[in-house]
């Protein structure tokens, strides 16, 4: 049995079958969560935690169905829906209101302390750091998740487009987020930065 902290929201796992069915259709899908012995998952959508390991097999067989680079362009636009969906149902009207009157190093602290109360919800068993700027640093040190993607950017990407999106949604529009840092893929590091250009 799973302990509390290696599950994760099932987000992780419903923004990745609606973007596959968007994209490449009903049969792909069901190849796809076939391939990660998660069919059932097709006909009745998870709607509470689930284990860290199915969204690692999930992502792994659809790198081995799709192709990485299309598994991983299915990942960014899953965890931009992701960033979609706790904006509109997670984050209350007026604290949004709030951050984007806010100066972005302000709004960009505020939410970070938001992210850190609820990092069990993405984090899964590894740890979630954020250190504030700009730039802001943000890491998850023993990413399970990570190490059973170790062939490609797929994670990296949905983890990416989702703290991308609700920072240019609540921080700054012109924020950014770089690619994975050193520590990959034991640990998912990234910097957002919504400075210059």
């Amino acid at each position: 049995m799973d302990r509390p902290s290696s599950r994760i929201g099932p987000n992780a796992i419903l923004q990745i079958a609606a973007v596959l069915e968007d994209r490449r259709g009903r049969a792909a899908l069901e190849r796809v969560f076939a391939r990660a012995g998660l069919s059932a998952y097709v006909a009745a959508p998870p709607t509470a935690m689930v284990p860290e390991r199915e969204v690692a097999r999930l992502h792994v067989a659809m790198a081995r169905e799709i192709g990485d680079a299309d598994a991983e362009a299915v990942a960014r636009e899953a965890g931009e829906r992701t960033a979609l969906y706790i904006l509109a149902h997670r984050i209350p009207g007026p604290a949004k209101r709030l951050l984007r009157l806010l100066p972005p190093r302000l709004a960009s602290r505020l939410l970070l302390a938001a992210i850190g109360k609820h990092a069990w919800t993405f984090a899964g068993s590894a740890a979630f750091r954020a250190a504030a700027g700009p730039p802001v640093d943000l890491s998850l040190a023993g990413c399970a998740l990570c190490r059973a993607n170790l062939a490609g950017g797929r994670l990296p990407a949905f983890y990416a487009a989702t703290f991308e999106g609700l920072f240019r949604a609540l921080v700054a529009r012109r924020a950014r987020i770089t690619p994975p840092g050193p520590g990959w893929p034991v640990s998912w590091t990234a910097r957002i930065d919504w400075r210059g250009r």
